[in-house]
């Protein structure tokens, strides 16, 4: 007979709070039942044992100097992430995360007019290679989503780049750039950029060159860009820069351990990030937000979805039992408006019934929803700017013990005759 524990019982086997262990729950790593009481839910020992089982496995140890996730809180390179979202660029983060290096903060009236020592660090688009992705990817079906483009850029810009297996850091870097950057310019557009965004000079005489967030933004809303869109952009792409040894990084990881390529190393982390429970969360939290905004009772629709998939998406954090930092500064940043009533109408629901607080799946859904981008738009973001904390990882890798990412699988099944 199967044994079954309590939530307050699984939290004290797992030493977390029950706000974790719900957590646990709405991001598919452990299943639950409702209690027959009517109250609560019940969690097979098995399965309990299973997730304790698996945190205890043996991994490769990662020392890492990127990213820390500490007492709540978010930093890059001991930079309070939150604060660089209000103040900074994506580019200027990004050359932190691969370099370590501040160049300082964003101090003018718009992304336009930030200071020139934030200036240098734009990433120009080559027009050749965005003019081969765009050819590549108008041979795509119209179903096909954002995040598969994006994929299908990457393996066509590496094919094109026969220096691609340079691995120094100087290389990666300028590979980098160029990544970032046509991924983003190879997206079709929706609307056409303003003449005034994005009008900067690296320096004297140079081109000009717009930011990662001021190009995305005419590919992901037919919405003219305003100054309080471009913040949030520019904050929902720092947010979201890099996470620790999250799957996709740890996929990124094992390809530059084998001396893959950059572009290879953002084809990993990209097919990790492709999973429900990851990169494509906030797709799915989408269409609640939707009807909520639509004027429909949140604990309604949440009560719907629990009942068909048993989880509600966007909500928990292992890592951040008391909320997580990057939903909070974003929807910050979203102002009064029905795609953030609505967020804020179904974190409440879900707060009041089981004490789970919403995660930057959420707010990332509601910017999207706020500015009038597609289910997928999140997961765009997410993926480029991913791509920067991915190959920071995989310079930290590059300078480690190659192929060291060999673990012994624990065979179970038939045994030789």
């Amino acid at each position: 007979m199967r044994q079954f524990l309590t939530t307050d019982q699984v939290a004290e086997r797992l030493g977390v709070k029950p706000a974790t262990v719900y957590a646990y729950v709405s991001r598919g790593l452990l299943p639950s039942r409702r209690n027959a009481a009517g109250k609560g839910s019940l969690f097979a020992k098995a399965d309990v044992d299973a997730l304790i089982a698996g945190r205890k496995r043996a991994t490769p140890n990662i020392q890492t100097g990127i990213t820390l996730i500490r007492d709540g809180g978010l930093f890059y390179r001991g930079h309070d992430a939150t604060a660089l979202a209000r103040t900074s660029t994506y580019e200027a983060v990004a050359n932190l995360l691969w370099t370590g290096e501040w160049t300082g903060e964003w101090t003018g009236e718009s992304i336009g007019e930030s200071t020139g020592e934030l200036d240098h660090a734009r990433f120009p688009v080559n027009p050749e290679l965005a003019a081969l992705a765009a050819r590549v990817g108008a041979l795509l079906p119209s179903s096909a989503r954002l995040a598969d483009r994006l994929r299908v850029t990457v393996a066509a810009v590496a094919a094109a780049d026969p220096l691609r297996f340079d691995t120094s850091p100087a290389a990666v870097l300028a590979t980098g750039r160029t990544i970032i950057a046509t991924m983003v310019a190879a997206l079709p557009l929706r609307s056409e950029p303003r003449a005034d965004v994005g009008v900067v000079a690296p320096r004297p005489g140079a081109a000009e060159v717009p930011t990662v967030g001021e190009l995305l933004w005419p590919r992901l809303t037919g919405q003219a860009v305003s100054e309080s869109g471009r913040r949030a952009m520019e904050a929902a792409l720092i947010l979201l820069a890099d996470h620790d040894i999250a799957a996709s990084t740890l996929a990124a990881r094992v390809a530059a351990s084998t001396r893959a390529h950059p572009y290879a190393v953002v084809s990993a982390g990209l097919a990790a990030l492709d999973g429900p429970l990851h990169g494509a969360a906030s797709e799915h939290v989408y269409p609640l937000l939707v009807r909520a905004a639509a004027g429909e009772d949140p604990v309604a629709v949440i009560s719907e979805y629990l009942r068909v998939s048993g989880g509600i998406p966007g909500f928990g954090h292992p890592l951040y039992p008391s909320g997580d930092p990057r939903a909070t500064a974003l929807f910050a940043l979203l102002g009064e408006h029905p795609a953030h009533d609505a967020a804020i109408g179904l974190a409440d629901a879900v707060r009041t019934r089981s004490g789970i607080l919403p995660n930057i799946d959420l707010a990332l859904a509601a910017f999207a929803l706020r500015y009038d981008m597609p289910a997928d738009a999140g997961e765009a973001i997410f993926a480029v700017a991913r791509t920067a904390g991915w190959l920071a990882h995989a310079l930290e890798e590059y300078a480690n013990r190659p192929a060291r990412f060999r673990p012994t699988g624990q065979y179970s099944g038939r045994p030789p005759a």
